[in-house]
């Protein structure tokens, strides 16, 4: 999950994303509002055209160690696009100047890489801020839709001090000059205050209502109701080396959603495949090998899905599922609490994807049931059983039977109807489904024991004999 500051940067486009991500950290370190703007201009005079590309922002000022690790890969499809050189403004709030610096990351000669350019003093103002500017050979196209995607999953994690301008200059016509302002501070709207992974489930919220936030509105002919159309569970793993170690956390939120019947436009919505998002340092990063591993362990046969592939795409997981209803897709997010140097065990990412799948399942009557719990309600057991006892209650003689019944369904005598009782009984059967189903397979007890009090056996161990009274005292809620 940590990205590797050392290895050399593979493209323009994505230095570009590790320029942006330092200036994501430069503005959260700042206590004031702050903008990010990109700004991509198009010079059609030369052959092929060249791009200008210019990443600023009013955060913090940049230090130099930002750039010391810095490695621009020889080996890149890319590397005759590009000259490696940069050019570095900065200034801090406390400085009385501005700096100016020269950077060649193809130079091999560590020491000769930076040079520092003459200074100008900003008499007296106070003001902070940083701009990195290139040139590239790079298509506008590539570099455009490459910047856009890591602004729409940036949106996500709902940073409150921060709004992203970018510009795009074609530069082949006078007025054609057009700009994506996306506000970044939505977090303010929301009830504060806000817990991270609180704030992680409103972005991915978002984010699906938006069709990967790349809608400026909520799509409504797609999710005409939230309750209905949208389903969230997320889950918090911590685990600490030793008691003098720091404890290390992992958040993942999962998001089921089933649109209505999109239009063409909105078919992406509805796709067999989920991108895995990851973010460090709030920033997306690409997916590390012992997440891609905690992935594959995880047993999604017994939440009812079926994983048909788990590919490394460019740095991000993509899931293709089996049998995912036509019209459902699957989001997923994994983002560590802290700073950390080293990869996340696996065990523990594991740990917090599985708790956001049992989340969902304790939340959501039906959803995420193991094939086994799935067949017992898709063969109609459960609505044959809760027709069959209806029947035996309705057409009972003895009005003290029929009034205890009434009372363990928590009806009242005018609700005696069949379908209200038969409703009722359905959907205690289905939470005793549900319980049994979130037990460890060796632990699950017999389908024939649901009504049965009796069916906690007193040598099962003491975790189970709760869930087991859970599972019973359904009845009586």
């Amino acid at each position: 999950m940590v990205p590797n500051q050392m290895a050399a940067i593979a493209s323009v486009p994505k230095l570009c994303l590790h320029l942006i991500s330092s200036a994501i950290q430069r503005c959260r370190m700042s206590e004031d509002i702050c903008r990010l703007s990109v700004a991509l201009k198009r010079f059609p005079v030369s052959d092929p055209p060249v791009i200008g590309i210019s990443i600023s922002d009013t955060g913090v000022g940049s230090c130099l160690e930002e750039y010391k690790d810095l490695r621009y890969s020889r080996d890149c499809p890319s590397f005759e696009k590009w000259d490696g050189e940069l050019s570095v403004t900065t200034t801090s709030i406390g400085d009385s100047e501005i700096y100016y610096y020269h950077l060649n990351l193809k130079e091999s000669v560590p020491t000769n890489r930076l040079t520092a350019l003459p200074s100008k003093s900003k008499n007296g103002a106070k003001f902070c801020g940083t701009e990195i500017s290139l040139s590239t050979f790079e298509r506008m196209d590539d570099l455009h839709a490459e910047i856009t995607h890591f602004f729409q999953k940036v949106l996500i994690l709902k940073i409150s001090n921060i709004a992203v301008e970018l510009v795009i200059e074609p530069g082949d016509i006078l007025e054609s000059q057009y700009g994506n302002f996306i506000q970044a501070n939505e977090c303010n709207h929301l009830p504060s205050p806000m817990s991270n992974i609180e704030c992680l489930k409103s972005g991915l919220e978002d984010f699906v209502y938006k069709h990967g936030n790349s809608l400026n509105e909520k799509c409504f002919s797609c999710f005409p109701n939230r309750r209905e159309h949208l389903k969230v569970g997320s889950g918090l793993a911590c685990h600490a080396e030793s008691q003098r170690s720091t404890e290390h956390v992992m958040e993942a939120v999962i998001m089921i959603s089933e649109a209505s019947e999109p239009s063409s436009s909105c078919s992406s919505a509805c796709c067999p495949k989920t991108e895995v998002l990851c973010f460090y340092d709030f920033s997306p990063c690409a997916i590390s090998q012992s997440s891609m591993n905690a992935l594959i362990s995880i047993d999604w046969k017994n939440y009812g899905l079926t994983l048909r592939s788990i590919v490394d795409q460019n740095g991000s997981a993509l899931l293709e599922w089996e049998d995912l209803p036509t019209y459902a897709h699957i989001d997923i997010i994994m983002i560590p609490s802290e700073k950390r140097k080293t990869e996340l065990d696996k065990n523990l990412i594991k740990k917090a994807v599985t708790l956001a799948l049992d989340d969902l399942k304790a939340r959501y009557t039906g959803l995420l049931l193991s094939a086994h719990a799935l067949k017992l309600v898709i063969c109609s057991y459960v609505h044959d059983l809760a027709r069959s006892i209806t029947g035996l209650i309705l057409s009972s003689s003895d009005s003290d039977f029929q009034k205890e019944c009434l009372s363990l369904l928590r009806l009242q005598s005018q609700e005696v109807e069949g379908g209200t009782i038969e409703g009722r009984i359905k959907e205690k059967i289905i939470s005793v489904i549900e319980i049994n189903d979130r037990k460890p397979q060796r632990s699950r007890e017999a389908p024939s024991f649901l009504f049965d009090n009796d069916c906690i056996q007193e040598q099962d161990l003491q975790e189970e004999e709760y869930e087991g009274e859970e599972a019973l005292n359904l009845f009586y809620q």
